[in-house]
């Protein structure tokens, strides 16, 4: 009977090797294929002059255009800041069972992420404009004619402040990764943001430049968000090397090597 037992409790378990670099390969090629159909549709509007092409072009615009809300791009922009939230938050926990003191700013960064993914989503951050717009006056706003990059700009601000120990304490391999995918998403969300409102402004957004502008703005926020991925699978090879996910409460510690030490932890977390 024992042995009867034990065998109908011995689970298979499988090793599932995700590496960093193939992972944001294949994030990438998502990204840049998303970018490319996306861009060739305003290419065939604004270069080819043509605006229906048998009905087909709306329908493109409407499900590939980078700027579009609630289409394939979005959600596929939704998915990439969930993957970056869900890793910090396996950083935080990993950083709370051994005690580190940087763990409650793992996961904030966490909660960060996952409000930039609902922010992605449903855009909150244009409900800014208006009360902006009161404050600026309704005169030509140039550089600030999307007047939510005032108070992002005061909130990157600020959380540059709060996390700078936090950075410093980093390694600086990862210091470099956090740097440049910030100066992507960044660059993109704010700075492109700002010169295609200054753009708008002077000409108009019905033209072809303007969608150039949409196009680097969008494929830089994804970019950032790639590289962003990206250095925190590698922190997590370099610093933790093989992480075992369990999966329900009756595994054998015969199959799952270290499996006591990871219930210790637990207890005392």
């Amino acid at each position: 009977m024992e042995s009867t037992a034990t065998h109908n409790t011995l689970r298979q378990v499988t090793t599932l090797r995700l590496t960093p670099s193939r992972i944001v390969s294949g994030l990438g090629a998502i990204a840049w294929t998303l970018t490319l159909i996306s861009l060739g549709t305003q290419l065939v509007r604004y270069v080819g002059g043509h605006d229906h092409v048998y009905g087909l072009l709306p329908i493109a615009e409407r499900l590939f255009h980078l700027n579009e809300e609630t289409n394939v791009p979005t959600l596929f922009s939704t998915f990439l800041h969930l993957v970056a939230a869900v890793s910090l938050f396996v950083l935080a926990r990993l950083k709370s069972h051994q005690g580190d003191r940087d763990s409650l700013r793992w996961i904030i960064l966490s909660i960060g992420f996952v409000y930039l993914a609902v922010d992605e989503a449903w855009s909150l951050h244009e409900m800014f404009n208006e009360p902006m717009r009161r404050v600026l006056g309704n005169g030509d706003r140039g550089l600030f004619h999307f007047s939510w990059v005032i108070p992002a700009l005061a909130a990157v601000l600020f959380l540059s402040m709060f996390f700078f120990r936090f950075f410093l304490r980093l390694p600086s391999a990862t210091q470099i990764q956090f740097l440049a995918a910030a100066a992507l998403f960044l660059g993109g969300a704010i700075g492109m943001e700002m010169l295609a409102g200054e753009h708008i402004e002077r000409y108009g957004p019905d033209n072809l430049m303007h969608q150039l502008m949409i196009h680097i703005e969008e494929s830089m926020e994804m970019a950032g968000v790639i590289v962003f991925i990206y250095a925190l699978l590698r922190y997590m090879e370099e610093h933790y090397h093989d992480i075992t996910v369990l999966v329900g409460d009756s595994l054998p510690r015969e199959s799952c090597p270290g499996l006591e030490s990871a219930q210790q932890d637990d207890v005392a977390a």
